[in-house]
């Protein structure tokens, strides 16, 4: 799951990866789920750009917290690129999807 929109050279200020069955935060961050494989989790994310601030929840626990990275536009996007010794399925599967906007 990407969250599109920050300041160059970045394209995104959010980014979970599933690396060797774990979700991580980016490539190189903490991994936030161990054995991430086959399994449904719930996933939320509080971007409040405003304050330059993510939070990151799985299965209702606070797994990260993480500086925004700027700009004022954002988009985000659910699926799967092909990445370092990419195998021949990937697959990632979504439902009950929600966007929710505070407005003023």
């Amino acid at each position: 799951m990407q969250v599109f929109g920050a300041t160059p050279p970045r394209a995104t200020t959010l980014m979970l990866r599933v690396y060797n069955g774990s979700l991580v935060y980016y490539s190189t961050g903490p991994v936030l789920v161990p054995n991430i494989y086959n399994r449904w989790f719930k996933l939320n994310v509080i971007h409040d750009v405003d304050a330059a601030k993510l939070k990151v929840y799985i299965d209702g626990y606070l797994k990260l917290e993480a500086k925004g990275r700027a700009d004022t536009s954002h988009a985000f996007k659910c699926g799967v690129y092909a990445q370092f010794s990419d195998s021949c399925y990937m697959e990632s599967r979504w439902k009950h999807l929600k966007v929710l906007r505070e407005c003023d």
